[in-house]
């Protein structure tokens, strides 16, 4: 598919440092490359969005901005961070909270698209825009009844916050013309999350397009587009299998061709585009044995890396050597042994991976957590305790920097 993530440049990163080691680490070049080859392989009719929520560094929005369509925002100051980094690609605003603070934000940057998700959000967005003279486009997002694919998160077939519920989306339906600003062009279904099953994503978006087409009967509806969401996953067990990308762009392009719709689709994906970009490296400040259970202290923690504690994981590591000890006594390691790897917080919750095998780790060792370019750092409690920031370090065009702003 493309170049392997490249590790040379961190290595060099490491053999410089002389205070204990704690960073992200981001290849951009891999991203782009990564980035073209998801795009070039979906259909013309599919607008491909970045979800910011995974990953919102400005040097990352602004790596992938010539590739995408445009990008998947759910807060006023994601909309900000994306106006930052590249000032003129479409925005579709999605969230089930949007307040009329952020829905006047949204339409002073001009958000491109609107995720309407309960019939409130319709008549603030209308009145909105009928004081500020703008028209603006809607999807009506949908909490369908089918039953969905096995995923990691659900949100929707199910109770939610998410979406209108499908046996209310009639009514509003009737309604749209009382909104004299808005234009309803079609539906959103965002249903789950980090699904890595190609065939039951096609299936799935197959019900969509059924059902949007069952109200474009009933209704004389005209739609514009779907936007069947994210969702496609990332899969972090070692050697486990990746959703296959080509199998399900193969797929769309057969629905397109079956199915006669003239309509386009949207996606929004994150995760899958930068889950394998970055990684984060902590370093083993201590090593101790505890009721018979081996433990690892990081300069670093759940505070930088939520991800696997979130999802109840171990997370896929490996350990870099570091030679360096400066210290006047007999350096602690472990050889052959099972490990719990924990973080620096006054937490026992504070674990990113429980009793995995190690061949061998020292005091001083690194720990490099991979596929970490996703719902790592962005996700986390940043300053729970206070500790220093990881630092930022970024690879592009073979160079390493250390922007000041990301």
């Amino acid at each position: 598919m493309t170049t392997p993530f490249s590790l040379t440049p961190l290595k060099q990163y490491i053999d410089d440092q002389n205070e204990p080691i704690c960073a992200y680490y981001y290849d951009l070049d891999y991203l782009s490359e990564r980035i073209q080859w998801i795009t070039r392989e979906l259909p013309e009719q599919v607008n491909f969005y970045y979800a910011i929520k995974a990953n919102s560094d400005k040097p990352v929005l602004r790596t992938l901005a010539p590739y995408v369509y445009g990008f998947e925002v759910a807060s006023l100051g994601e909309i900000n961070k994306v106006r930052q980094a590249t000032p003129d690609k479409p925005i579709a605003f999605g969230g089930p909270g949007k307040t009329s603070v952020e829905l006047q934000g949204a339409l002073e940057s001009n958000v491109e698209l609107y995720h309407i998700e309960s019939e409130l959000q319709l008549i603030r967005l209308n009145t909105l825009a009928k004081d500020a003279g703008k028209p603006v486009k809607v999807l009506l997002r949908i909490n369908p009844y089918f039953s969905l694919p096995n995923a990691t998160l659900q949100m929707a077939g199910k109770p939610t916050q998410f979406g209108v519920d499908q046996h209310q989306i009639e009514s509003i339906l009737k309604s749209l013309g009382n909104y004299s600003n808005i234009s309803c062009v079609g539906f959103h279904f965002h249903a789950l999350s980090n699904n890595l099953d190609a065939k039951s994503h096609l299936l799935l978006i197959q019900n969509y397009i059924e059902l949007a087409q069952m109200w474009q009967r009933a209704f004389g509806f005209e739609i514009e587009l779907i936007n069947v969401g994210g969702g496609i996953g990332f899969n972090y067990e070692p050697h486990g299998s990746q959703f296959d990308w080509e199998l399900y762009c193969d797929g769309l392009t057969l629905i397109f061709e079956q199915s006669g719709i003239e309509f386009k689709l949207a996606m929004e994906c994150g995760r899958f585009v930068t889950a394998p970009i970055g990684c984060y490296v902590a370093e083993v400040t201590d090593l101790k044995t505890n009721h018979g259970e081996n433990f690892a202290i990081l300069r670093g923690g759940s505070h930088h890396f939520r991800l696997p504690s979130s999802w109840q994981h171990n997370h896929p590591f490996k350990i870099v050597p570091k030679e360096q000890w400066n210290w006047p006594c007999s350096r602690p390691g472990f050889n052959q042994e099972n490990i719990t790897l924990c973080g620096e917080l006054c937490t026992p919750k504070d674990v990113l991976g429980k009793q995995v095998h190690v061949e061998q780790v020292r005091v001083g060792d690194l720990v490099l957590f991979e596929h970490a370019g996703a719902y790592g750092w962005h996700i986390s409690h940043h300053d729970f305790l206070s500790h220093p920031h990881p630092e930022r370090i970024y690879i592009q065009n073979n160079q390493l920097t250390f922007p000041k702003e990301y």
